[in-house]
């Protein structure tokens, strides 16, 4: 029988490393797979489709992941994350294995949207889970450390991971990128199985169902002023960068005849910048302080967004990208750790369901608004605007460390479980 994980350090308690490693080693090994199967996936929609047969495949991918996020908070606080982690994990592996076994055979569009729709439902009932692991083997200033050692990995990912996906394409078919994601998969089950070990599920609440549980998450934004503030930081940046990223930066490259060479090269910038600087916080955001970590760099970040549309060639953009990168790269594991530390234990999963929303669930939104404003006041002025919307994030994160954080009440020594060993 396993022995009870505690689910919560106590004061003072070291961290269990040994589960951070898992967790992050886990991840590097599925992320990567998830990227390179993303691009395959999206480059056979092409070749099968053109435009549309993306779109398609793009809103059946993201619209199930949006909605399952916030049924998937609710089940990760109901059943554990031990219970779900497991279950959606061995089943993408599942559904990757029997996918490449299908595509191999057939070269339609059919079955990519299928795929990717049951992904999509998979992947968002497994996102607030997996938010909900670090904070029980770190606390303080030690998940700050933690939230940015993953954090690295987020940001190497799409660094090695699209590549890779091109590569398997023009070696292969994209069966064969299935099949890595499928053993990647296999390999972050793997891992989940020594992360998770000893967990417990938690105690029923008789009486409230999960469809009551699904609103928690909104619940907490309307009781808890901190998590309010923080989702609003979270969101407003979000909302403003994913515009200029996505859809405004090769739009104004190519306004200004700077080749298609130099959208890469921005990119490239700010990712470089972003995986240094979380590096750093890797190793030292103990010693520096949170508001440098959030405040500080969230205003940056807006400075830098609406400085890069100003940027008279690619070499100054360039640099001014890889600037954003170095902020944004301290600024993300800041949010994620203090809304971590503000949250209640028993709601983690709810919460973390939200502040993934203010992520996964604005993008499309970013690019809808900002483009169709662009095409009244043009690219340049619509990315002005945007910076001066990352402006809140920084007000907001102001006014979310003015709120006390959550008291944390200790259950009684005989409620408390054994730790397992890591």
């Amino acid at each position: 029988m396993d022995t009870p994980v505690q689910q919560t350090p106590r004061p003072g308690q070291p961290v269990q490393w040994g589960r951070v490693g898992s967790l992050v080693g886990g991840q590097a090994s599925v992320q990567l797979g998830s990227f390179a199967l993303l691009i395959a996936m999206n480059w056979t929609a092409v070749e099968l489709g053109g435009t549309r047969a993306v779109t398609l495949l793009m809103l059946a991918a993201t619209v199930p992941r949006a909605l399952m996020l916030i049924f998937g908070g609710a089940v990760a606080d109901t059943l554990g994350p031990r219970f779900i982690l497991l279950r959606t994990t061995a089943a993408r592996v599942v559904l990757l294995a029997v996918g490449a076994a299908v595509t191999a055979t057939t070269h339609q569009l059919w079955p990519l949207v299928v795929i990717a729709l049951i992904e999509g439902i998979l992947l968002g009932l497994a996102g607030p889970a997996s938010g909900v692991l670090l904070p029980m083997f770190a606390r303080g200033d030690q998940l700050a450390r933690a939230n940015s050692l993953y954090s690295m990995v987020l940001r190497v990912a799409p660094i090695l991971g699209s590549p890779a996906g091109a590569l398997l394409i023009s070696v292969g078919e994209l069966w064969l990128a299935m099949l890595v994601g499928a053993a990647t998969g296999a390999i972050w089950l793997g891992c989940l199985l020594h992360v998770t070990h000893g967990f417990v599920r938690p105690a029923p609440e008789p009486g409230v169902s999960l469809v009551k549980r699904s609103g928690d998450g909104f619940r907490l934004l309307a009781a808890h002023p901190r998590l309010r503030w923080m989702f609003v930081a979270a969101l407003c940046l979000d909302l403003a960068f994913s515009w200029p990223a996505e859809v405004a930066l090769p739009l104004l490259v190519s306004e200004r005849g700077w080749g298609v060479s130099a959208v890469g090269v921005v990119l490239a910038a700010f990712s470089v910048g972003a995986l240094g600087s979380s590096a750093v916080g890797a190793a030292m955001a103990h010693r520096i302080p949170m508001f440098v970590r959030l405040v500080v760099t969230g205003a940056g970040l807006a400075a830098g967004i609406l400085v890069m549309a100003l940027m008279p060639s690619v070499v100054s953009l360039t640099a001014v990208a890889a600037g954003v990168g170095l902020l944004s790269g301290l600024n993300g594991p800041a949010i994620v750790t203090l809304y971590q530390q503000s949250a209640p234990e028993d709601r983690m999963g709810a919460a973390m369901s939200t502040l993934a929303l203010a992520g996964i669930g604005t993008a499309p939104i970013s690019i809808a608004v900002f483009s169709s404003l662009s095409l009244v006041l043009g690219i340049q002025t619509t990315w002005l605007l945007c910076g001066a919307i990352a402006f809140v994030s920084p007000v907001a994160a102001v006014l979310a460390l003015r709120h006390p954080a959550r008291a944390e009440e200790p259950a009684p020594v005989e409620q408390l479980p054994v730790p397992a060993a890591a």
